[in-house]
């Protein structure tokens, strides 16, 4: 009897679920609690995996018959069609438990590599999901303002009488225009460098 007592007791004070919500006691410990967030996040994570990689397998399996399968139980079609679409695009022995499923959400559009370089460092930063997505949008962001800083120097408008000077120069030294041009810019640069790299230490 005392025994019985003692898991009765013991149930009273855990966080339980139940179909209709969570059952959680009074005067719980901070710990607890906390524990039970974990492993609540963890049971989500993983329901996202388990129910992508379900509809995978109905879609592969019975082609004419998946979705009866899940009108029969109760899932909405689109949120199922986003969770398979993340788990066609990972495969299980991709996937980084580190990671949250969201965190792979927002790789799937990457081509394979993409997606391992963002995983590892995404693993290695403990970023967030929300951190991971500003890291991407940064370096496209820098991507995009380097491309338009070439294109803008491709796009150089140069006056015909120059151009025809430039070209007589390049003819003279033997070689075609643009690696004139690109050679006599390097030599520019390097002593404009060389010349503002021997006054730094009198500034």
């Amino acid at each position: 009897m005392a025994r019985k007592t003692s898991e009765t007791e013991t149930r009273r004070n855990q966080v339980l679920t139940t179909n209709v919500g969570l059952h959680i006691p009074k005067g719980i410990a901070f710990e607890e609690w906390e524990r039970a967030g974990r492993q609540l996040s963890g049971l989500l994570n993983s329901s996202s995996w388990w129910l992508g990689d379900w509809l995978v397998y109905g879609k592969d399996h019975y082609a004419d018959r998946y979705e009866r399968g899940i009108r029969a139980a109760g899932l909405r079609y689109q949120t199922l069609r986003n969770y398979a679409w993340v788990s066609r695009r990972f495969e299980l022995h991709r996937r980084r438990s580190a990671l949250s499923f969201q965190h792979h959400a927002e790789l799937a559009s990457l081509p394979h590599g993409e997606q391992e370089t963002w995983l590892d460092r995404a693993e290695r930063m403990r970023w967030t999901t929300k951190q991971l997505r500003h890291a991407i949008r940064s370096q496209r962001e820098d991507a995009a303002q380097q491309a338009d800083a070439v294109a803008a120097t491709r796009r150089l408008a140069v006056p015909d009488s120059r151009l025809q000077w430039w070209h007589k120069a390049a003819d003279h030294a033997g070689t075609e225009l643009e690696e004139w041009v690109t050679a006599t810019l390097d030599a520019a640069a390097s002593q404009v460098l060389r010349d503002d790299d021997r006054q730094l230490p009198f500034e």
